[in-house]
């Protein structure tokens, strides 16, 4: 047999087109989690330092499926960034999360009272 035919049976069987969907998903999320953080020019073990937690938590972070939008966060904050989060729905964008940092949002309760 050879590999596309091998490629194909595989896709024929039930559930299949859904969990290779799953299995890009999950490698989008790993990859540009990976790549921001080499964007910034750091390593996993700079980023734990960073973020307070062990080198191996980073790496368990960068190839997970299911991370939490505060570990998310924490993450993304750590690489001087901030989280968004935006729910799309046809034309329409409504913003659930995002538009100041952490940081930020300390500052400015720290300056007005």
């Amino acid at each position: 047999m050879s590999l596309k035919e091998w490629e194909a049976k595989v896709l024929q069987a039930p559930g299949a087109e859904e969990r290779v969907s799953e299995i890009e998903e999950e490698l989008r999320l790993a990859l540009g989690l990976t790549a921001l953080r080499e964007r910034a020019e750091l390593s996993q073990r700079e980023l734990a330092k960073r973020v307070g937690v062990s080198q191996p938590r980073i790496a368990a972070i960068e190839r997970s499926r299911n991370i939490t939008i505060d570990i998310l966060e924490q993450y993304v904050v750590a690489l001087g960034g901030r989280l968004e989060i935006s729910v799309v729905q046809g034309r329409r964008r409504t913003r659930l999360l995002g538009g100041r940092s952490p940081a930020t949002a300390r500052t400015r309760t720290s300056a007005t009272g």
